[in-house]
């Protein structure tokens, strides 16, 4: 895995590892599957400890997996049929908002909620610049203007009186919060803050799938919330996908008219700005395997932050302590200077590492709001100094120990 790889394009990738496929044998779909080597090694006997490996937790589940695609492909039936339905229903329930609305993925997601929300070309919508350009995406692809706002130190989420001050000096038309590396924003207070002003706040939990504070789920305080099911997700899928979730009866038959060409009925064009964003019914399956077990692999994932917290004590690098059930370890982040000659020495150990994000929004070349943003001092600063470590549900004991050892050893 090279050091400038990004979330969302090196797992797939690095993480192949067996074949499925299927053949007609008597009238009926037979399935097989063919492990094959991880391909992790760096020599005869040491493996590399892999950012993430989507291998173990699908092993785990195969044979669950393989029946629902056996039974997706025997149904016939491939976009908005029964799987999206009941995964649909189960989502919502499990996120405690009373609809939820499946999309191709998780940046159409946002872009579904903003365009239902009433948001239009030239609107202005704040957001931060540090979560890797994806509400950017959709705030672009709406024609509407992105207001970037700056992060708190210590949690590396919106920033509230960054917030307040872009609210006074903008006509802001929505908020987008980003609960990033799995950690829930001050939403309750920023909801607050935006209530009064008639501002929707527009929740993107693509990486906060389960997280809660006080009983509630992220994604059940805003307008909306928004997440994707990438393979890499907390609960991801295995392919792409995404869904919306909210409490407004009106706002979800906005986003089911919108996810689908604008139809009010079929090949009725009734809203504006429609597109084709569906949830597929393979990857509704799969997602409906996996959902059951969130809570649990999310709590392994808190688990190993916490001791990752605990007996990393390298003076150099500075790591977030607090993993209570508001924040669900999707990314374990570190901060340190002379970031490359860090990176250098966990490669040297045989720990992979990557960077969530390197170039804030505002400083993006292809960014075209990128000259009138100003600067955001610890978006900024946070760029240049974090690092991602291996955290997820699978990592066993020996490689847990690697980790912690490759840290503390650097000098």
């Amino acid at each position: 895995m090279g050091y400038g790889q990004a979330c969302e394009s090196s797992f797939c990738s690095a993480n192949v590892s067996g074949a499925a496929w299927a053949r007609l044998a008597s009238g009926r779909i037979e399935w097989h599957w063919q492990p094959m080597s991880d391909g992790n090694h760096m020599g005869a006997t040491t493996r590399r400890v892999p950012l993430n490996d989507l291998v173990r937790q699908n092993r785990q589940l195969q044979a669950e997996l393989v029946a629902g695609a056996r039974d997706v492909i025997e149904r016939g039936w491939f976009v908005l049929g029964s799987q999206c339905d009941a995964f649909e229903r189960e989502f919502a329930a499990y996120c405690g908002s009373a609809h939820c609305i499946g999309a191709a993925n998780g940046t159409d997601a946002i872009e579904l909620a903003l365009r239902a929300a009433g948001i239009s070309p030239g609107d202005r919508v704040a957001t931060v610049a540090n979560a890797g350009y994806y509400s950017s995406t959709a705030i672009h692809a709406i024609g509407a203007v992105p207001v970037y706002v700056d992060v708190a130190t210590e949690t590396y989420l919106i920033s509230i009186p960054s917030l307040q001050q872009a609210l006074a000096k903008h006509p802001v038309r929505a908020v987008v919060v980003t609960h990033l590396y799995g950690g829930l924003a001050d939403i309750e207070a920023i909801v607050a803050i935006c209530k009064p002003l008639g501002v929707p706040v527009i929740e993107d939990c693509a990486q906060a799938h389960g997280a809660s504070r006080g009983g509630r789920k992220a994604g059940s305080f805003g307008a909306a919330g928004c997440f994707s099911f990438y393979p890499t997700k907390n609960l991801g899928a295995l392919g792409d996908g995404g869904a919306v979730t909210t409490d407004d009866v009106n706002l979800a038959t906005r986003l089911r008219e919108l996810r689908q060409y604008g139809w009010d009925s079929k090949y009725r064009v009734g809203r504006a700005g429609g597109s084709n964003s569906r949830l597929d019914e393979m990857q509704a399956a799969f997602l409906r395997i996996k959902l059951p077990h969130l809570d649990r692999w999310n709590e392994e994932r808190r688990s190993l932050a916490r001791r990752y917290a605990r007996e990393i004590k390298n003076p150099r690098v500075r790591c977030r302590s607090d993993f209570a059930s508001d924040h669900i370890a999707h990314l374990f982040v570190v901060r340190c200077e002379e970031r490359e000659s860090f990176r250098r020495h966990l490669n040297s150990q045989g720990v992979d590492s990557d960077i969530h994000y390197p170039i804030p929004d505002h400083l993006q070349p292809g960014n075209a709001w990128a000259s009138s943003a100003g600067t955001l001092p610890e978006t900024e600063r946070l760029a240049a100094e974090i690092t991602s470590i291996p955290c997820f549900a699978e990592l066993e004991e020996d490689e847990i120990r690697r980790v912690i050892d490759a840290v503390n050893s650097w000098q």
